[in-house]
């Protein structure tokens, strides 16, 4: 049997009816049901609208929460089950879901009001670089007040975030093969999100986070921990904090991973991974075809 890691997706992998192919199986409807009764409003509904309403932060989270985890839990009822697991900026919670640290709703309430947050920030913007010298952009970042390295997402392609005037200035100032402003409400894993992680804080401290039953890398931190508190601490740094998922994918070999499972709708995350260890097995579990293949 494969010695696999499990990791979610985050916030840019959503797609217009997402998840609708899960419904026949009574896990997903149940959980289709809770999350409607925490929420107040149908994820089914919501990722079938054709005005892409699932693209908006504030209902992007909780629908990839709920069909990320309603995924993880039908893996895990056909007898599978990771031996690490990680998640990309939202994806995180799937995976702290996974490793048993909380129950599905308390997630979701989470992940719920981080949306909430998240979707009123409106300070500073966000670039995705791609295809550049790393030295160089480092430097430049260094050189640069207001803007600092949100994702770090694989040798070739990162995401800053700070000011507008500062994102400018490096995608101007550092030689990219390409260099595209992102669609989103503010700069996102940077100290201009602090006062909303402030918030979300409140909302987390009284949450008992229990011991993972896997080891969990994360965003701010890709050594493997399993302690509640530690794992808890590290998600009140997530807001504010690279996500370092280059940094993860390299500790997945370390870990005696031969195998990436990607527990979500499209391919970002294996995309990302294969341009940084390539001698991982990528597979990809987003859709009822893909996850009755993987399953037999």
């Amino acid at each position: 049997m494969p010695s696999a890691a499990w990791v979610f997706p985050g916030q840019g992998s959503q797609a217009i009816g997402m998840g609708t192919d899960l419904v026949d199986l009574p896990l997903a409807r149940e959980r289709f049901a809770q999350a409607e009764r925490v929420l107040g409003w149908s994820v089914l509904d919501l990722v079938q609208q054709e005005d892409d309403k699932v693209s908006n932060t504030l209902y992007t989270q909780p629908c990839l929460y709920v069909v990320e985890s309603t995924l993880a839990d039908v893996l895990r009822q056909h007898g599978q089950q990771p031996q690490v697991v990680a998640g990309h900026s939202l994806g995180e919670y799937v995976a702290l879901y996974a490793a048993g640290v909380f129950d599905f709703e308390t997630g979701l309430k989470l992940v719920k009001r981080r949306a909430e947050l998240m979707s009123q920030a409106s300070d500073g913007i966000m670039a995705a670089l791609l295809g550049f010298d790393r030295d160089e952009l480092m430097a430049k970042l260094e050189a640069t007040p207001d803007v600092v390295l949100a994702n770090d997402n694989n040798p070739g392609q990162v995401v800053i975030s700070g000011t507008p005037a500062a994102v400018t200035a490096v995608m101007d100032g550092v030689k990219s093969k390409r260099a595209v402003k992102l669609n989103v409400s503010g700069a996102f894993h940077s100290p201009w999100m602090a006062d909303a992680a402030d918030l979300f804080r409140t909302e987390l401290d009284p949450v008992e986070f229990q011991s993972a039953q896997v080891p969990v890398l994360s965003n701010v931190d890709p050594t493997p921990a399993s302690a509640g508190e530690t794992l808890k601490h590290r998600l009140v740094q997530q807001m504010t904090g690279s996500v370092r998922w280059r940094e993860i994918t390299l500790a997945l070999p370390d870990q005696g991973i031969d195998t990436v499972v990607e527990v979500g709708p499209g391919n970002v995350l294996t995309g990302l991974i294969k341009r940084t260890v390539r001698d991982l097995k990528l597979v990809n579990v987003g859709n009822l075809d893909q996850l009755q293949s993987y399953v037999g």
